[in-house]
């Protein structure tokens, strides 16, 4: 019988290529892959919102976004996705499908997104205007402050977007698009971006 072994990959490992990109001078976008990392949905059964609200508290000591926002624990980071549904991204290990599955045992269905999804922080002075041009969402800070979520489309592709801390004093923000999409929506996030100057890059840290 034939070994097999499985080398996982980035989904942008082609495409992502660090350095700068597009006009010369002060970069205004930094992209930023952000690498290995657990992603699991959760979904209330029929009936059992409540049940998952509670059995969410108890794990993560927060309560999980029944609005589109983005809520931080002490080691993850909730993110609505949906009616009665939130993604859990968290790094180390702690909150995988197998940590999870007792917790939510007979009020959530989950499914493991940690391999199906690609991350792509967006940061910058021109962070907000190169997204502008991919997206009906309205981004200006007095709509959407740190915290807020959407599930959106970027050039007719899915993503949860959301928007992180503040870096540097400047806005940042999350996407998360499937692996299969990813390599596609970051050329087109690239030639979005080029006029201002791109920082490329990936990381293992949030």
């Amino acid at each position: 019988m034939a070994d097999f072994s499985w080398d996982v990959r980035s989904p942008l490992d082609r495409a992502l290529v660090a350095g700068p990109y597009g006009a010369q001078g002060e970069a205004g976008v930094t992209l930023t892959e952000i690498r290995n990392f657990d992603l699991v949905q959760v979904m209330a059964r029929r009936g059992k919102a409540g049940e998952m609200a509670k059995a969410a508290k108890t794990r993560f000591g927060v309560a999980a976004p029944d609005k589109p926002e983005a809520v931080g624990a002490a080691d993850a980071t909730l993110i609505w996705s949906g009616p009665d549904q939130f993604l859990v991204l968290s790094k180390g290990g702690k909150h995988t499908i197998e940590a999870l599955g007792p917790i939510f045992a007979g009020s959530a269905s989950l499914s493991d997104q940690s391999h199906a999804r690609a991350l792509i922080s967006v940061s910058g002075e021109k962070a907000r205007a190169m997204l502008a041009k991919l997206s009906s969402i309205d981004l200006h800070p007095d709509v959407f402050g740190v915290g807020a979520a959407a599930a959106t489309s970027m050039d007719h592709t899915s993503v949860t977007l959301w928007r992180g801390a503040d870096r540097g004093g400047q806005a940042a923000f999350n996407l998360l698009v499937f692996a299969t999409f990813a390599e596609s929506l970051w050329h087109t996030i690239l030639d979005s971006a080029a006029e201002y100057g791109v920082t490329i890059g990936h990381s293992e840290e949030f």
